[in-house]
């Protein structure tokens, strides 16, 4: 998903906005995760960025995407683009002390 989202919208609550965006990226998350595992895959992982515009976007962990999200919207920014793309994700097996 690379998406902007408007994070001021006349005769709406910043709040109200900003918890639809935190929504619909929690639900896009969701969708993502129950799609069928390819062979040899343990999980799907995510890159994600985030910024006032795609060109200054950071690279962010897909738990740290709403707090990025919020620091945009409280920074004054009046949108915040959003990127998350799937990928497969191994487990690495942690070695014997």
């Amino acid at each position: 998903m690379k998406k902007k989202f408007a994070l001021v919208i006349p005769d709406r609550k910043p709040g109200l906005v900003l918890d639809a965006v935190k929504h619909e990226i929690r639900k896009y998350l969701k969708r993502e995760r129950r799609k069928p595992l390819p062979e040899g895959v343990d999980f799907w992982d995510f890159d994600c960025r985030v910024g006032k515009a795609a060109e200054d976007a950071t690279v962010k962990h897909p738990g740290d995407l709403e707090k990025a999200i919020a620091e945009v919207q409280a920074a004054g920014g009046a949108e915040v683009y959003v990127e998350i793309l799937a990928k497969p994700g191994h487990r690495v097996k942690k070695e014997a002390e």
